[in-house]
């Protein structure tokens, strides 16, 4: 019995290999903000310039998203996928190679298109995971698995960017990432899950796409608040840090953050059908929201604030195995990629409009202000679950049912 609970998420050699390649293919997309950001202000000697390149590769990744999405879903993953990967990777090479005295709008520019072309790898995998599970009930705890899992590459990706830059040159950075993405892409894109993989065949085509499903605009919605919590949350925490011990105090604070949801992830993978009642999706979002909000209370203490942010922490990924298995279930067949695709662009503009507002109340007000306005945010997605539980429960139950006995 124990053996049969375990292999699903496990997933023979097989799943193992497709989970693999999926994270070290997407090592190097978490190493590239804060590698055009430091390049660019190398090169430059701006941090407005350096900031405008960040923001055109943020931006437009977020709209190119849905639509290599939807070409995924069209024609397949392994076309769209190794010419992405192979456009980004030569756009980051020249990027890198761009001399001191480069115009400042070609740095731009270049940063934009390696945004339009970065290859779905994330929205893929998840399109994928389900042909693993034996059973749909073991669906959210291998979405938590593969939700963990990615963690690492944000734990991995900044610190090496910035190792490389600091040992060799900001500009290598960026070649290196690039390298990587291109020889990390394509062992994913040759694996045979992703090769063999054939968009469903549909008699007609919307024009809405994904977003003719309420329950996918329910979920898209619910996930921009999420982002919003996010972003609004690092910029608290490094106000805080800054104004008790100096910035660099952010950084073991935002590590405890990461470091709470691998837990997170790990309790969901293991012990996840014992947990039917917790892994709902308001549920989640409630403690979600609620403990970020918690954190204006530990503003003026590192220790308080690091034990709250590794609880904070615990619930990301949780909740967004949660999401992305309601995703799967009902996204409208042959855009399900498209539908993971729109959850990356949500949380994008989500997390950029938080930093954004969180700045604003942290100059007018304080760091408090960013976490109060962090909890609110979640609250508007417990209630945008709540109203939407029509959408949301009539197909299939979103928790994770207890695996039956042997």
């Amino acid at each position: 019995m124990t053996t049969q609970r375990r292999s699903p998420l496990l997933a023979g050699s097989h799943g193992r290999a497709l989970l693999t390649s999926s994270v070290v293919a997407r090592l190097p997309l978490a190493m590239l903000s804060i590698a055009i950001l430091v390049h660019a202000q190398q090169v430059t000697g701006s941090f407005a310039v350096a900031g405008l390149a960040c923001s055109a590769y943020a931006i437009c990744g977020a709209l190119a998203s849905p639509a290599l999405g939807r070409l995924v879903d069209r024609h397949g993953q392994s076309s769209v996928l190794l010419v992405g990967a192979a456009v980004t990777a030569a756009t980051l090479v020249a990027m890198g190679l761009q001399p001191a005295d480069s115009p400042h709008a070609l740095l731009v520019a270049l940063a934009g298109v390696a945004g339009l072309a970065t290859p779905p790898v994330a929205a893929c995998v998840r399109t994928l995971l389900p042909a693993i599970v034996s059973r749909p009930s073991e669906l959210p705890a291998l979405f938590a698995l593969e939700s963990t899992l990615l963690e690492v590459t944000f734990v991995a990706g900044p610190p090496l960017a910035l190792g490389l830059g600091a040992v060799w040159s900001t500009g290598g950075a960026l070649v290196v990432s690039g390298v990587m993405l291109l020889a990390g892409t394509l062992p994913f894109a040759a694996h045979r899950a992703s090769r063999d993989w054939r968009p469903d065949a549909v008699a007609a085509r919307s024009r809405a796409g994904s977003l003719r499903a309420a329950a996918i605009r329910v979920l898209i919605v619910a996930d921009l608040g999420t982002g919003i919590v996010f972003g609004a949350t690092e910029v608290g925490v490094t106000a805080s840090a800054k104004h008790v011990a100096g910035a660099a105090a952010a950084a073991p604070l935002l590590a405890l953050w990461g470091a709470g949801s691998l837990i997170g992830g790990l309790i969901v993978t293991r012990w996840g059908d014992r947990l039917r009642g917790a892994l709902r999706l308001p549920v989640l979002l409630a403690a979600l929201a609620l403990s970020h909000g918690a954190l204006l209370v530990s503003t003026h203490s590192l220790p308080a604030m690091g034990a709250i942010i590794l609880l904070a922490g615990a619930t990301i990924a949780p909740t967004g195995s949660v999401i992305y298995a309601m995703v799967d279930r009902f996204s409208p067949a042959g855009t399900r990629t498209e539908a993971f695709s729109w959850l990356f662009t949500s949380s994008s503009a989500g997390a950029a409009a938080g930093a954004a507002v969180a700045g604003v109340l942290v100059q007018a007000v304080g760091p408090e202000a960013a976490f109060a306005f962090a909890g609110i945010a979640g609250g508007l997605s417990v209630a945008v679950a709540l109203l939407g539980a029509g959408h949301l429960a009539p197909r299939c139950p979103v928790a994770v049912a207890a695996a039956p006995a042997a």
